[in-house]
Order: structure tokens, then sequence, then C-alpha cells
């Protein structure tokens, strides 16, 4: 966990923001400390057949439903796909996957 992307998100929801840009990896942790309404928004998802590409903290939409993301920002798996509706679909499908 990173406390200083918790640090700074908690100056940002004192500031009157609805929420911030994250890691997923942060998401959880900055929902605690920001509360429930406070929004993630989640770069670096990848569906899980995906390439990591340059990358390197990237999640699964199950992952980031498991760690409280909100909004989920999925570039490449999608508009790189053969099938850009299908990659969103199944994107939709690993969000349910996820355990919440």
């Amino acid at each position: 966990m990173n406390a200083s992307a918790i640090h700074l998100a908690k100056l940002t929801s004192e500031s009157g923001a609805d929420g911030v840009v994250c890691s997923v990896h942060e998401a959880s942790g900055i929902k605690e400390a920001c509360g429930d309404d406070f929004l993630t928004v989640t770069p670096g998802i990848r569906l899980q057949q995906s390439d990591a590409n340059d990358q390197e903290r990237i999640a699964t939409p199950a992952f980031a439903r498991e760690n409280d993301a909100d909004i989920l920002v999925i570039g490449r798996s999608i508009t790189t796909a053969e099938n850009p509706l299908a990659a969103y679909k199944q994107a939709i499908e690993e969000w349910g996957h996820g355990s919440k």
C-alpha cells in the first residue's frame, strides 16, 4: 500500500473532489481512508489473457472489483482486440466474477 497515494487522496477528498485516478493496488486503502462514496478510477486494467505490454502494475477486472475500484480504464485489451465488442463483453464477464 502506498502511503503517499492515500495521503494525497485524503487531501483531494478534503478539498471537495469526488475521487481520484489511482492504481487498483491502492483503491481499497483509499476507500478505507476517504469513504465508500469517494470514487477510484483505475487505469492499467487488462483482460485475463492480455499481455502486460509496458505496464508493470496491471490487474484484471475481477481483481479491480475485489479491491474496490469504481471505474476501470481498459485500453489496449479492447482497442487492439480483433473484436473490440467481444473484448468489452469479456471485461464485463470478468468484472462479474469478482467476489463482491
